[in-house]
C-alpha cells in the first residue's frame, strides 16, 4: 500500500496557502460609497440575497444561513413556485426568514445587501454578476462563471474596476484534497506532467421530448428568458434540463466538466492554449437535447495537453471516477478528484495517496471570510473565467467541427470567422450586457 498524506501536513499546506493569500494577494478595496471591510462585530452582519433557488440555490441558502454572522436576507426566483421552500430552509438555520422576490434587480440599489450569491442558469451569470459589481455587491456565482467566453472577460473587469471580491463555484478550490495533491506535486516526484485526461461520465438522464405550451401562471417567463431569445415556454427547456439547451446551457462539459478541466489547468499549471480540437455528437438520447451526450477535445498548450472525455450515458467509472483527471507524468500518474487521490509509479506499482472530502461549507466560508478581508478567494473570478473558458472553447470546437488556433491576448480564433461568432451572443432588450462594466 501508499503512504497517505497525513491532516498534519494538509493543515500545514493550507495554512500556507492562507498565509500566502493574506499577503500578497490583498487586493481588493471598496469602490465608493460602498462598505471597505465588513468586521467580525455581530452588529455588522453580512446580508446576501441568493439568486435562482430551485437546485443547487438551495445549497447556497443553507450554506449562508450557517455561517455565523451571516444573514440570508433574501431569496429571488422568477418561479414563485420554489421561494416558500429555500426561505423555510433559511428560517430553519437562521432563526429569521428572508424576504422573497421573482425579480432580483430591486435590490442592486439597496445598500443593506452586501452580497449576491447567484445560482441561476448560465444565460444569467454574467448579466447578475455585472450588475451586482457595479451596484458595489460582491459575488459568489455558480459554475460556469459565464455563457459564452466575451461575458467572462467583463466579468473578470468589472471585478477589478470595482474592487469586489468575487468567488467562482469551483468549490475544489477550497479541498483538502487539491491542497495535499499539490504539496505532493511541488518536489516532481512523478517528473515533468506533459499531459492530463479529464473524464466526465456521469450517468445522464434521456429527457424524452416535450411540447411547447403556456408558461405557469406563477412563472415570470419573460424574466426567466432574460437576456435569451424569445421562445414558447417548454418544460425541456425549463427546470434543470435547460443545461441541454445552447440558449442557457452550456452542456455537461459546462455544467460538470468545468470543474474537472479545473482540476486539470491548476494542477498542471497552465492558462492559455495555443489551440483546441474536437468531436462531439448524441449517440444515445434521442430526445430534446441540442447539446452532446459524447464528447472529445483536445486543448494543446505550448508544452502540454488536456485531453476531455465525456460520455454522459455510460453506467459505469472510468479509473474509478465519475468525474476526474489523471495526470501523466514521466515516472507515474496521478488519479484525481474530489474525493481524493493516489498515485502509480512504473509497472502501475501502488504509490502515495491522499484522501478528501467535498468542501461546500469551506469554499462559502472562504467567500465571506475575503469578504471581510479583502483577500482574493480561493477560486477567483479570473481563475473561474480560464476554466470556463476551456468549457466555452471546447463547446466552439464540437460545434465548428474542426481545430481552431486561439490568440490569449484577445480570446479570438484566429481567421476564422465562423468559431468567432459563437465567443458572445445577441442580447434580448432590455437585459443586455453593457457596453462599459
Amino acid at each position: 500500500m501508499g503512504r497517505r498524506i497525513g491532516r498534519r501536513r494538509f493543515l500545514g499546506a493550507s495554512a500556507r496557502a492562507s498565509i500566502g493569500a493574506l499577503a500578497g494577494t490583498a487586493a481588493f478595496g471598496a469602490a465608493p460609497g460602498v462598505r471597505a471591510a465588513l468586521t467580525d462585530d455581530a452588529n455588522d452582519r453580512i446580508r446576501v440575497a441568493v439568486l435562482g433557488v430551485r437546485g443547487r440555490g438551495r445549497n447556497h441558502v443553507s450554506a449562508l444561513a450557517s455561517i455565523q454572522g451571516v444573514e440570508v436576507a433574501a431569496v429571488c426566483d422568477p418561479d414563485r413556485r420554489v421561494l416558500a421552500a429555500a426561505a423555510r430552509d433559511a428560517e430553519e438555520k437562521q432563526g429569521k426568514a428572508p424576504a422573497t422576490l421573482a425579480d432580483f434587480r430591486s435590490l442592486l440599489d439597496d445598500a443593506s445587501i452586501d452580497a449576491l450569491s447567484i445560482a441561476t442558469p448560465d444565460h444569467w451569470h454574467a448579466l447578475a454578476t455585472i450588475w451586482g459589481a457595479q451596484a458595489g455587491k460582491d459575488i459568489y456565482v455558480e459554475k460556469p462563471c459565464s455563457h459564452n467566453i466575451r461575458e467572462g472577460r467583463l466579468m473578470v473587469e468589472a471585478a477589478r474596476k470595482h474592487k469586489r471580491v468575487v468567488q467562482h463555484g469551483t468549490q475544489s478550490r477550497s479541498g483538502e484534497t487539491f491542497l495535499t495533491a499539490l504539496e505532493y506535486l511541488s518536489s516532481k516526484p512523478l517528473g515533468e506532467i506533459r499531459f492530463a485526461k479529464v473524464v466526465n461520465s456521469q450517468l445522464r438522464a434521456n429527457i424524452g421530448r416535450a411540447e411547447d405550451s403556456d408558461a405557469p401562471a406563477e412563472i415570470d417567463y419573460d424574466l426567466w428568458l432574460g437576456p435569451a431569445p424569445k421562445r414558447p415556454f417548454n418544460p425541456n427547456r425549463f427546470h434543470y434540463n435547460w443545461h441541454w439547451n445552447w440558449d442557457y446551457g452550456t452542456g455537461d462539459m459546462g455544467n460538470d466538466g468545468v470543474h474537472a478541466l479545473d482540476y486539470a489547468r491548476w494542477l498542471l499549471g497552465v492558462e492559455d492554449p495555443v489551440a483546441v480540437s474536437a468531436r462531439g455528437t448524441k449517440l444515445h438520447f434521442d430526445d430534446d437535447q441540442e447539446t452532446p451526450d459524447t464528447q472529445v477535445v483536445t486543448f494543446e498548450f505550448e508544452r502540454s495537453y488536456i485531453v476531455y472525455e465525456m460520455r454522459i450515458w455510460s453506467p459505469y467509472h472510468e479509473h474509478g471516477m465519475e468525474n476526474g483527471v489523471v495526470l501523466y507524468g514521466e515516472k507515474g500518474y496521478m488519479e484525481i478528484s474530489p474525493q481524493g487521490w493516489r498515485v502509480f509509479g512504473r509497472g502501475n506499482e501502488p504509490g502515495p495517496t491522499g484522501q478528501g472530502a467535498s468542501r461546500h461549507a469551506e469554499h462559502f466560508q472562504n467567500f465571506i471570510d475575503c469578504m471581510r478581508t479583502r483577500a482574493k478567494p480561493n477560486a477567483d473570478i479570473l481563475d473561474g473565467h480560464l476554466s470556463s473558458r476551456l468549457a466555452h472553447m471546447g463547446n466552439i470546437a464540437t460545434r465548428i467541427g474542426r481545430r481552431l488556433l486561439f490568440d490569449a491576448k484577445t480570446e479570438t480564433f484566429k481567421n476564422d470567422d465562423g468559431a468567432n461568432a459563437l465567443l458572445r451572443r445577441e442580447y434580448r432588450k432590455p437585459f443586455v450586457l453593457p457596453d462599459e462594466v
